[in-house]
């Protein structure tokens, strides 16, 4: 599923880490450093891997800024069009590239020339976007082979994750499901990949469980367990809040290398990843808001302290 909820909820055990912080005085946090950064440009498209990203209101720039829908405004993804893994999208130049095999390269203005305003759904949350063009719109409707238009984030969309998790804090998204950032940690998926070894499987990419933020030095699942993540960067501080577990539908188990559909790695997570914080539903990563830090820029490599939630 995507890497972030959905307002319905349809959409995201383990001990702390050990390590203290700088601190003398152990306060329960955890010691971490940023991994890696990642973007998707087009939902349910391709990963983009990044050095540096901007945080903007809506979470990652230009993460999930565009969208697919059918005609009647429904988005289109991975869950019913695996081959959406295949479709790379780029923004360079001020302007969205999209490569897919056996199809001519795509470039539009991010900016749409002619403001078109057309009502999308994303999970039951009814609201405004822009259509793109009408040359893209035929372009993916011949790629999925079926109908679809290609539509931008409007400037004046004002979608809030639920405050029932966000608390005081308008978290604002793009065309995220429900909540602006995605955290993982490279334990939790070493532990999923050891795993699948015991079972003489292969392993499986972070790609597969599209994050935004992936974080090194802390042990299998202790996101989970996180209240925030504090990161100095450059511009000054970036806190960010860990308030729901993500739940998984069947979009891991699409290879991103291929664009086919298996069946892992969802039915080893069901062995041991059932969550009862969300009745049970298979979660792997949290979804996280802003706190503080938007017009500042995260780089991997800088260093992170996760304050514990007791």
């Amino acid at each position: 599923m995507n890497t972030n909820e959905s307002h319905a909820g349809a959409d995201h055990d383990d001990n702390d880490n050990d390590n203290d912080n700088d601190n003398d005085n152990d306060d329960g946090s955890s010691a971490a450093r940023i991994a890696s950064l990642h973007a998707h440009p087009l939902k349910s498209g391709a990963v983009v891997n990044l050095d540096a990203v901007l945080l903007t209101t809506t979470g990652f720039e230009h993460d999930r800024r565009w969208m697919l829908v059918d005609p009647q405004g429904d988005f289109h993804s991975q869950r019913e069009h695996p081959r959406m893994a295949l479709l790379r999208a780029v923004v360079d130049g001020g302007r969205l590239h999209v490569q897919a095999p056996g199809c001519a390269p795509l470039s539009v203005p991010i900016e749409p020339p002619v403001a078109r305003p057309v009502r999308v759904d994303v999970w039951g949350d009814r609201f405004e976007a822009l259509a793109v063009d009408p040359a893209a719109d035929r372009w993916f409707s011949d790629f999925l082979g079926e109908p679809a238009r290609l539509v931008v984030t409007h400037p004046a969309m004002h979608r809030p994750s639920s405050r029932a998790r966000t608390g005081d804090i308008e978290a604002l998204n793009g065309f995220a499901d429900g909540y602006p950032i995605l955290v993982i940690s490279t334990a939790s998926l070493a532990d999923l990949n050891r795993r699948l070894a015991d079972q003489n499987l292969p392993p499986v990419e972070m790609a597969r469980f599209r994050p935004n933020l992936v974080l090194d030095g802390l042990d299998a699942h202790a996101e989970d367990n996180l209240d925030e993540l504090h990161i100095s960067t450059d511009d000054g501080p970036v806190v960010l809040r860990l308030v729901k577990p993500c739940p998984r539908c069947p979009m891991p188990d699409v290879d991103p290398a291929t664009g086919v559909r298996g069946v892992e790695p969802g039915l080893t997570l069901m062995g041991y990843r059932a969550d009862p914080r969300l009745d049970g539903a298979i979660t792997f990563g949290m979804n996280a808001v802003i706190v503080d830090g938007i017009g500042r820029t995260l780089r991997v490599g800088q260093g992170v302290r996760g304050t514990v939630r007791f």
